[in-house]
């Protein structure tokens, strides 16, 4: 009976051929079978079809971790046959019941709990991350002014590019919110010779960036502080620009007209700000696997939810780009490297967590490549400023 209903599944699916081999060792081409199935599916044991259908996306991931199911080939291929096919990993029950129960938690969650997930994530160790980032630990969007160029060199054309929007100018005050492990603002203190100042909700980032400045000798320019960005708005400090690469994410639907409201307060009249940060295409909850096993409480807006709150806070939009095919080539570097490193990671923390991270990396992926998530670096001036250069020349001079 499972096996006919599995099979009424595979039938649906549209495009490359693939093979699955049952519990009971029957193989069966799907697809388009005048072709080589470009990967096998090996379902090890029956599975809970029941609740399959009520939430398809985290028992399949969970399926996976725990070798329920298997693949052979290579896993890119598989997410971008079922993106292709996403209507068969939706959940055909109460589909808007879903999405608003994730509002809910979303309303719900106090700031207590929404550092408690920051630290879930970032917290695993900076031993961790550095295995399969780059030098810089950069843990956001690299970008590529050639599919040549090595992951460290991108991440620091990423950081260069952002700070030339900025236009920063010597003397500034720069704040970063969720400024990672340092190197934007190290960077930009070096280069500008502004004072820079990083808030983190993460212990192991606070940590590791002190560090780093102590060993720039930038002791006096650059401050990094274990803060949320919304009580620091309560001590009243004004900045010349303010940036946020990455942490946008994590800031929830609930609250991002907070954020804006944040931002205006500590931006100078006429002042800059670039948010960097992923997009989808239109609002949805996020995919619940994601939320349960990688980046609990998180949530992706779509661009236009974002653009919406500028008005209201006297924000001028000045310039909007997208940058999908970076964080494609980001996650596929990230995906890549951590394969490199997979047996230290599993010593350290079992083969489920290993199979976990190899679905989140690969699948970011191949969705920046087929889905339509996007990322969007979104630059805007409190108030007009009529002082800014009339082209973007200077962005790549």
């Amino acid at each position: 009976m499972q096996k006919s209903i599995l099979r009424s599944v595979f039938k649906r699916v549209e495009g490359e051929s693939f093979a699955v081999t049952y519990w009971d060792g029957d193989t069966e081409i799907y697809g388009t079978k005048e072709c080589k199935p470009v990967f096998k599916m090996i379902v090890n044991e029956k599975l809970d079809l029941q609740a399959m259908l009520y939430e398809p996306e985290v028992q399949v991931g969970e399926a996976y971790m725990q070798r329920k199911i298997d693949f052979e080939g290579d896993l890119r291929d598989v997410f971008k046959l079922f993106i292709r096919n996403d209507s068969l990993l939706k959940s055909k029950v109460d589909g808007e019941g879903l999405l608003q129960r994730f509002l809910k938690r979303q309303k719900n969650t106090s700031l207590c709990k929404q550092a408690e997930d920051v630290q879930y994530h970032y917290d695993l160790g900076n031993d961790f991350f550095s295995l399969w980032l780059d030098e810089t630990m950069s843990y956001s969007c690299a970008y590529f002014r050639s599919p040549e160029d090595s992951l460290k060199q991108a991440q620091l054309q990423k950081i260069d590019h952002i700070l030339r929007k900025l236009q920063l100018k010597e003397g500034e005050r720069l704040l970063d919110i969720g400024s990672g492990w340092g190197w934007l603002i190290i960077r930009a203190a070096k280069l500008y010779g502004i004072k820079a100042v990083g808030v983190t909700l993460s212990q192991e980032q606070e940590r590791e960036t002190k560090r780093r400045i102590e060993e720039e000798g930038l002791a006096g320019q650059v401050e990094v502080r274990l803060v949320d960005y919304r009580d620091l708005v309560r001590e009243g400090p004004v900045y010349d620009k303010i940036v946020s690469v990455g942490m946008f994410e994590h800031v929830g639907k609930e609250n991002i007209p907070e954020y804006f409201a944040s931002i205006e307060k500590m931006l100078k009249p006429q002042g800059l700000s670039l948010l960097h940060t992923i997009t989808h295409p239109m609002e949805s909850h996020t995919n619940p696997w994601l939320e349960k096993y990688i980046f609990p409480w998180g949530y992706i807006p779509s661009l236009r939810e974002v653009v919406w709150e500028l008005p209201h806070y006297s924000f001028n939009l000045l310039d909007v780009e997208s940058l999908r095919m970076h964080y494609a080539m980001t996650t596929d570097r990230w995906a890549r490297n951590f394969e490199e490193v997979a047996d230290q990671v599993e010593e350290k923390y079992g083969e489920k967590f290993v199979r976990m991270w190899r679905l989140y990396l690969v699948g970011c992926t191949s969705s920046f490549q087929a889905s339509g998530l996007d990322i969007h670096q979104i630059l805007f001036s409190k108030g007009l400023n009529n002082q800014l250069p009339l082209t973007r020349d200077y962005l790549y001079q």
